[in-house]
């Protein structure tokens, strides 16, 4: 169990960050609903309801879509586009998809490479595009569940002060869900994108997403 905690103690890590920060965003959403169902004279929810409802959801998966967004588009831009100097880019003489020697795939795969690089076709196609295509269906999946709780809570608030509900598509046209979706879409792209840059002359001793302390300004030291 040390060893395998050890091994993996960064995604451990993480998951517990996320596990804690869930349940507390769930308490405060809860609290701050309640508080503001107490001042319309509107029914509050318990604990669980809140946890199940499209409020708690559209607040959850408006930042899951986002994440996954800014990890595909990186996923992608990274392949052909490079920075000079930044760990968080390839090589210059390296961009594009690369060679199979340079991918150590077909007759270049290591005895120890997975099963899927020692093939061809549609499996290795697959299994090369993996990380790609599992990030853009999270995207898909967490941005069209944002968008389904977040027009199950707008027809509410149009039942409540007497109005029409609107349709998927009607409240897909509607400027309040992009205001929203956009915003949270601008703050990933400026995060990575300082990221990418911040990295070529600002060092953090020990982390693999910095260069070496001494490393050159425009030498990218780290292949991508």
């Amino acid at each position: 169990m040390r060893t395998f905690v050890r091994e993996n103690s960064l995604g451990l890590f993480f998951l517990t960050l996320f596990l804690v920060v869930v349940v507390a965003q769930s308490f405060a959403g809860w609290l701050d609903y309640n508080e503001e169902a107490r001042t319309h004279g509107a029914a509050e929810y318990s604990y669980g309801r809140y946890v199940l409802s499209s409020q708690f959801g559209q607040a959850l998966l408006e930042n899951w879509q986002s994440e996954y967004l800014q990890f595909l588009v990186f996923i992608v831009a990274t392949v052909w586009l490079v920075q000079r100097g930044s760990p968080e880019s390839k090589r210059l003489e390296a961009a594009g998809a690369e060679s199979d020697r340079q991918q150590l795939v077909g007759r270049y795969a290591l005895t120890s490479s997975p099963r899927a690089a020692k093939t061809g076709g549609w499996r290795r196609w697959l299994y090369e595009n993996s990380l790609l295509l599992v990030f853009g269906a999270l995207f898909v999946g967490s941005w069209l569940g944002q968008s389904v709780t977040g027009l199950t809570q707008y027809n509410e608030a149009q039942r409540e002060h007497g109005s029409a509900p609107v349709s998927w598509f009607g409240y897909l046209r509607r400027p309040d869900f992009w205001e929203a979706t956009l915003q949270n879409w601008q703050s990933e792209f400026l995060a990575v994108g300082s990221m990418v840059v911040f990295t070529v002359y600002l060092r953090q001793r020990g982390s693999p997403e910095s260069k070496p302390v001494g490393a050159p300004h425009r030498k990218t030291e780290v292949s991508g």
